[in-house]
């Protein structure tokens, strides 16, 4: 068995304002330029969206793990589970899903 990935080596030549608009593409998405152009030729594309769009899901998702934790938890505690707990959990699993889905259909990526 192989230690090491089987890897391929391409060398690729820019002009000065091609390199350029490629760096200035990468610094856009804070990316470092090869990692850009790798992202670029393989998919094709980059999907970019701003953290502060994502901020209020990451923080409902945080509050919704807290509940689910402390059901665990307890039933760990106690080695059992009420069927209200339960339907807690559903509930909570729901409302995730239809959150990211709203979150998701309306978010808009930015092209660079």
């Amino acid at each position: 068995m192989r230690k090491y990935k089987v890897v391929k080596e391409k060398k690729v030549t820019y002009s000065m304002s091609e390199w350029n608009e490629v760096e200035r593409r990468a610094a856009a998405l804070s990316m470092k330029t090869g990692t850009y152009i790798k992202c670029i030729s393989v998919n094709g594309q980059i999907n970019y969206y701003n953290i502060k769009d994502v901020a209020p899901v990451i923080n409902a998702l945080r509050v919704i793990g807290k509940n689910i934790n402390q059901i665990a938890k307890k039933a760990n505690e106690i080695n059992s589970i009420y069927a209200d707990d339960i339907e807690k959990l559903k509930g909570d699993y729901d409302s995730i899903c239809h959150m990211l889905n709203q979150f998701l259909s309306t978010l808009q990526s930015t092209e660079v």
